[in-house]
């Protein structure tokens, strides 16, 4: 049978398995939205997320109760949820590093200061400000809105920062290489 918005609850409660591209091409631009909006950062993570937010709907389909509420907002809420569940296992990762894997990083440090000191070197065209920028940014992961935020500016004023620096290095770049 055909999979619609009309019938999308009853094929997942038959198990119909044509109903997940549906979900996927119909819904899956919501839950990437959400799911994002939660997990700025790394792409495998929201992928991940929203194969679990599948399974979830797959799986849960009984607990949907139509007169509360509508199936897209049924779904997008189970999407907060999940992207909220990963925000916490991720954290907890990061507070449970052990001692012996502490460890085993630290002998792995050498390469990694080598790296820092190549990246300061590089960075010593800049302005303190931009360096400091570059490394939220670039090495650190932190988004622009962020960065925006600890220098009281506004998110525009990073991006500016960002690109004047980026024109600052490459004509470092070709100055050394002429």
């Amino acid at each position: 049978m055909r999979v619609t918005e009309e019938n999308v609850v009853q094929q997942i409660k038959l198990k119909n398995e044509e109903t997940i591209p549906y979900l996927v091409n119909t819904y899956g631009g919501l839950l990437n939205a959400i799911i994002r909006r939660y997990l700025n950062g790394n792409p495998l993570d929201i992928e991940e997320c929203i194969a679990d937010v599948l399974v979830s709907i797959w799986f849960h389909i009984d607990s949907y109760d139509s007169t509360k509420n509508e199936f897209k907002q049924w779904i997008a809420a189970i999407a907060k949820y999940r992207a909220i569940d990963y925000i916490r296992k991720s954290e907890k990762q990061k507070q449970h590093i052990s001692k012996n894997e502490f460890d085993e990083r630290t002998a792995g440090q050498s390469s990694f200061m080598q790296e820092r000191l190549e990246l300061s070197t590089l960075f010593k065209g800049l302005t303190e400000i931009e360096r400091n920028i570059f490394e939220k940014y670039y090495v650190q992961g932190v988004p622009s809105k962020e960065i925006a935020n600890d220098f009281q500016e506004k998110e525009s004023w990073v991006h500016n920062k960002l690109s004047r620096g980026r024109k600052k290095l490459r004509t470092i770049f070709l100055k050394d290489e002429v």
